[in-house]
């Protein structure tokens, strides 16, 4: 008699005798092995390296003083005038070394500088994680064309899944309503596949990293 099975009913059959049949997992240990090779180098440098990549500004300084001193230079040389900063933490500082910046928002559609803190930096791919948990709220980090970070080394993680666990030990079931990742300046590379920086938010993007 001959056999007027399909090719499709034949795959079928093979595919429920396979699952019918018990076998042991071939790569038991799969899911907790790396997935990228064991990294030696310092956290700071792995940033450095891939944010810079990416054409972000990076400055290490190993103290207040020498963020003040970098960040005084720096607007000095870009003529910077119209700085916000609605952070707390941020302000306190920069107002302990004296450093004039807005605390409102008033005339923000004139800012030329947006500084905000972070939830952390993600060294593996030079990326900062935001959200809007802070007095930075959205728009301090998208609107102005600057964005200026300040970080600390204990900020730094090597993975985004180590950025989010961190996240979510610090507000528990109470996550803020927007966590996101920046790496880099943004960009567009729509029109005739032509890279143009700040497209979408700042053309320029800055981590001051201070160690502590």
């Amino acid at each position: 008699m001959r056999d007027i099975t399909t090719s499709k009913e034949k795959l079928l059959k093979k595919i429920r005798k396979a699952l019918l049949e018990k076998r042991e997992n071939p790569y038991p240990n799969l899911e907790d092995q790396p997935h990228y090779p064991r990294n030696e180098e310092m956290l700071e440098v792995v940033f450095a390296e891939q944010f810079t990549a990416v054409s972000g500004q990076f400055v290490f300084c190993e103290d207040e003083v020498q963020f003040i001193e970098s960040l005084l230079e720096l607007a000095e040389e870009r003529n910077w005038h119209k700085i916000y900063c609605w952070e707390p933490a941020l302000q306190e500082i920069l107002t302990r070394f004296e450093y004039p910046f807005f605390e409102t928002d008033k005339d923000f559609e004139q800012a030329e500088v947006g500084f905000t803190l972070c939830e952390n930096l993600v060294a593996r791919n030079g990326s900062i994680i935001l959200s809007n948990a802070g007095m930075a709220g959205r728009r301090l980090s998208i609107y102005p064309p600057v964005h200026i970070v300040l970080a600390y080394t204990s900020q730094l993680v090597l993975d985004l899944k180590d950025g989010f666990k961190q996240i979510k030990t610090k507000y528990g079931n109470n996550l803020p309503s927007m966590i996101t990742t920046v790496t880099g300046p943004s960009r567009t590379a729509d029109i005739e596949k032509t890279l143009v920086l700040g497209a979408h938010g700042p053309r320029e993007l800055f981590v001051f990293l201070l160690d502590g």
